[in-house]
């Protein structure tokens, strides 16, 4: 029995993941099925070098996107997979110095007054889309009509309220796919639930690696790309350790990590997937469910290994009506920015301090707003360019004790 509920919990956090995951390849024009792939074996692979140690999985990152799209107009798609193999050295790096220095560097360049804005805005910056989707609308397009999405987005999110808060025994570990489940079950009867594509599927099916090319420029144009992932990485494994109660900074060592995130952004290029990172929204799924047990990363990991593989289950995943995500994503995102809250609090934060003022307001401005900063053929945004500017605004900003 309790196999049985960590497998039906590793199913929830795939659930999770899922539509995040293949956006990126549906956005860029790689692979999904080897988004599935890259994303199972390369929390395997992390997994294998953290010792099993973190309840982490790893799926694709949005930072490559923009990349990807430049990339591929460049140099072609064989030659942005090398470029994007060779982003996981850019984690390496990161491991070296983490384990030259030790994490006082680490403490020095990322306080609770860098990380807790930065994992705000995580969970903020994608808020936009959370609402969205639970308004029937992908991106400017209304797909589903307002008021009937509106509906089953309030339908998904409550169920998945009353399920985390109410719910006992086995029930209480799957609020996040109990809320998929009924608000699939209602659109079915609101007939927004397209059954045609998913009889029309073929049950099993092999994916097609892509061919790969040595393209050193294409290498160098990604490897800066994978700095704001990188960091990102540091930020959800501290935050995840701030769900759970563990240090894992120190236990297994953020150098191993990194090295294992990495491991797992070298496989992902290599097949032809979208480099993976640490997904927040598993770490929202984690604070709602409680269930802190790595194997149920283990059991995701297999169950998107061999979804890979497996035509009408990714037909289903795919015919699952925007509104449903999307009341769910309300609830997740919205965990993840409590988050850095509490980091804030925890850390007793003193807002009062000019310093602390004025890095919270700008990581949260331009996080939050979107800002771009463009250098070259470099772009910057988002979780990424918040990071360093706050980090730089960190070190250069006087403390309020050492103002003349």
């Amino acid at each position: 029995m309790h196999t049985i509920k960590q497998f039906l919990s590793g199913a929830q956090i795939l659930f999770v993941a899922f539509g995040a995951m293949v956006l990126v390849p549906l956005l860029t024009g790689l692979n999904p099925a080897m988004a599935l792939l890259g994303a199972g074996v390369g929390t395997l692979i992390f997994q294998i070098i953290t010792k099993r140690s973190i309840p982490i999985f790893l799926g694709s990152s949005f930072a490559f996107i923009g990349p990807i799209i430049v990339a591929k107009q460049l140099w072609g798609l064989p030659a942005v997979q090398f470029g994007l193999f060779s982003a996981g050295f850019m984690y390496f790096i990161f491991a070296i110095v983490v384990k030259k220095y030790g994490m006082d560097l680490i403490n020095k360049l990322l306080p609770p007054i860098v990380i807790g804005p930065i994992i705000i805005v995580i969970g903020l910056s994608v808020a936009g889309v959370a609402s969205q989707m639970a308004m029937g609308k992908s991106g400017s397009v209304q797909v589903i009509d307002d008021s009937s999405a509106m509906l089953l987005a309030g339908v998904s999110l409550a169920t998945t309220i009353i399920v985390s808060i109410f719910a006992k025994g086995m029930l209480r570990l799957v609020p996040i796919l109990s809320g998929v489940i009924v608000g699939c079950i209602v659109s079915m009867f609101m007939g927004e639930f397209d059954l045609a594509s998913i009889k029309n599927a073929p049950w099993f099916y092999t994916p097609t690696f892509g061919a790969i090319e040595v393209n050193w420029k294409a290498a160098l144009f990604m490897l800066p790309v994978a700095i704001a992932p990188a960091i990102e990485h540091i930020g959800a494994v501290m935050a995840v350790g701030k769900v759970t109660g563990q240090d894992y900074t120190r236990t297994p060592g953020l150098h191993k990590t990194l090295a294992g995130d990495g491991f797992g952004v070298c496989f992902a290029g290599l097949i032809g997937g979208p480099p993976i990172t640490t997904y927040s929204e598993v770490t929202g799924a984690l604070m709602i469910t409680r269930n802190f047990n790595p194997v149920i990363m283990t059991y995701a990991a297999i169950l998107a290994i061999i979804l890979a593989f497996f035509g009408k289950f990714n037909a289903i995943l795919n015919a699952i009506p925007l509104p449903v995500m999307g009341g769910i994503m309300v609830l997740l995102f919205g965990t993840i920015a409590s988050i850095g809250l509490k980091i804030l609090m925890d850390a007793k934060v003193d807002l009062m301090q000019a310093k602390n003022l004025v890095i919270a307001s700008v990581i949260l401005t331009c996080g939050v707003g979107g800002l771009t900063l463009n250098i070259g053929t470099v772009s910057l945004a988002g979780v990424g360019l918040v990071s360093i500017l706050a980090i730089i605004l960190n070190l250069i900003l006087p403390n309020e004790s050492s103002k003349t």
